[in-house]
């Protein structure tokens, strides 16, 4: 009886062995199986997600003769410029321009009441004829005391006080004269005309105000020809200053060169101008000094007080290298470019710039004539890389460069 139950209870015991062992084999060959699949599909996506070479704008580098400018922040002025202020108090009766007009030298501007000079013009002519008549009359006690001084029939005495009155009369009659023509002119003052032809301003007093020789009126300028005041540095100075003598000595300078006048539109003036003075001595505030230009002004387009910047050629560089400016990164002081080769691959190499233009960079070093650089897209490329390149139309061809100064 023990045998039997021990044999029986053998019996499941072995039976139940495979099954356990078959159970455990199969969930690890598909997992290795389902692996492998998702390791190959991984693959698959991360060589199908590569990202494209990246677009970028190039140009390429010109060697070009570049005529640098100087640049040169000034003002402009009336060629001549007059504060037009009255001669006499009284109450303004008219203004006979309008205002901003362009008006000729001597013309009627304002007048203002004449009635109180008018006054006193008659008053100074009655006393004018009053010391006229006792001249007179001093004049024929002289010619009568004359022949009864000779006679005895008067003492000289009598002829000498004749005489004395008769020159204290003229010297009173000269200065009612004085008067009477004072008088005049202050009539005449009541008119107030214009010094010079120019543009007049607007009139800062109205009608029936009260004003004296100390109120501005108006102002007049003289508009054509334009003067533009600007500074230049010392060392400007210095290096111009034999073509600043030449001019003040024959009139202008045989080299000397048309200047060119930028409106704060970014317009530039039509009418070329040309240096007329520089200032007597240097501002040691700023180590500046003080010229000035004259630009033909027909149109009456240029006012006093607009800004402008000056331009002039001071040299040419010839076969300079020139990129646009945004080509360009400077990193700690190192100015590199991206130069993309024939393989469309980027090379960022290291330049020496030279003078900063406008909207150019004339490259001293570090770059050839032809070699293409990335003007558009820098922060997308790093060296070696691969990249589409598409021409940028946007660069600015035959401009004239300026450096400022």
């Amino acid at each position: 009886m023990s045998m039997a139950r021990r044999a029986t209870s053998r019996i499941p015991v072995s039976q139940s062995v495979p099954p356990l062992r078959r159970g455990r084999r199969l969930p690890c060959a598909a997992m290795l199986t389902a692996f492998a699949i998702s390791l190959g599909t991984a693959c698959k996506r991360a060589e199908s997600s590569a990202p494209p070479p990246p677009d970028v704008l190039v140009t390429a580098a010109v060697q070009k003769d570049v005529p640098i400018y100087r640049e040169w922040v000034g003002t402009t002025v009336g060629f001549v410029n007059a504060q037009v202020m009255p001669r006499v108090q009284g109450y303004l009766l008219k203004q006979d321009y309008q205002d901003g007009a362009y008006v000729t030298a001597d013309q009627l501007l304002f007048e203002i009441d004449d009635r109180p000079y008018k006054a006193a013009l008659d008053q100074t002519l009655g006393d004018l004829a009053q010391q006229q008549a006792t001249l007179k009359k001093n004049q024929l006690n002289v010619e009568k005391y004359k022949p009864l001084a000779a006679q005895g029939a008067a003492t000289k005495q009598e002829l000498d006080d004749a005489v004395q009155a008769t020159q204290a009369s003229e010297a009173q009659v000269k200065g009612a004269e004085a008067a009477v023509e004072n008088a005049r002119l202050n009539v005449g003052w009541t008119k107030v005309y214009s010094p010079i032809a120019g543009i007049a301003g607007i009139a800062p007093v109205q009608v029936g105000d009260l004003v004296t020789p100390s109120t501005v009126l108006t102002n007049v300028s003289q508009v054509d020809p334009m003067k533009v005041t600007f500074p230049i540095t010392e060392r400007e100075y210095l290096r111009y200053a034999d073509r600043i003598r030449e001019h003040q000595e024959r009139g202008r300078a045989k080299d000397e060169p048309e200047l060119q006048l930028i409106l704060v539109d970014g317009s530039t003036y039509p009418h070329p101008g040309r240096f007329y003075v520089a200032n007597r001595q240097v501002d040691q505030q700023t180590g500046t000094i003080l010229v000035q230009a004259l630009f033909p002004n027909p149109d009456t387009v240029l006012r006093p007080g607009l800004y402008a910047k000056v331009r002039a050629p001071t040299e040419t560089r010839r076969g300079a290298v020139v990129i646009p400016q945004r080509a360009v990164q400077e990193i700690q002081g190192v100015y590199q470019v991206a130069v993309v080769g024939t393989d469309d691959k980027i090379a960022l190499r290291t330049v020496k710039p030279g003078e900063e233009v406008d909207g150019l960079w004339i490259i001293d070093d570090g770059l050839q004539p032809g070699e293409r650089v990335v003007t558009e897209g820098l922060q997308k490329v790093k060296d070696g890389i691969l990249v589409r390149q598409k021409p940028d139309t946007s660069v600015p061809s035959g401009s004239a460069p300026a450096v400022k100064g």
